[in-house]
């Protein structure tokens, strides 16, 4: 069984900062890319940032310069920094991670449950 949870969430005002976390845990050989992805009421899930297991990065140009995007492979851990918030960034953000199964040869993808983000003008 593998899972993510993710945590950091909260209200912030417009201008802010918050830190998102997320941790994989469950019986996996490995972790491919891993990413954020968010999601606002009456919207699509949207594509945040992502980042590889070498540690290319990739960006909504929505978030780009104030996001950042890592990850700690040792802990299975990614994380989203997010500066200067704006209220258009309210929206529920989703942890990804495509992850091998011990025995298993392919990756599929792994979401968790999502963490509330508000931001108020």
């Amino acid at each position: 069984q593998v899972q993510l949870v993710e945590s950091g969430g909260g209200l912030v005002q417009a201008g802010g900062s918050l830190r998102l976390s997320c941790a994989a845990s469950g019986s996996f050989a490995s972790i491919n890319d891993m990413g954020w992805y968010r999601q606002a009421p009456g919207k699509q899930r949207e594509l945040v940032a992502t980042i590889t297991s070498g540690g290319s990065t990739n960006y909504a140009d929505s978030v780009r310069g104030r996001f950042t995007i890592s990850r700690d492979n040792d802990k299975n851990m990614v994380y989203l920094q997010m500066t200067s918030l704006k209220p258009e960034d309210t929206a529920v953000y989703y942890c990804q991670a495509s992850i091998r199964r011990l025995r298993f040869y392919t990756f599929r993808d792994y979401w968790g449950q999502g963490t509330q983000v508000t931001v108020s003008s």
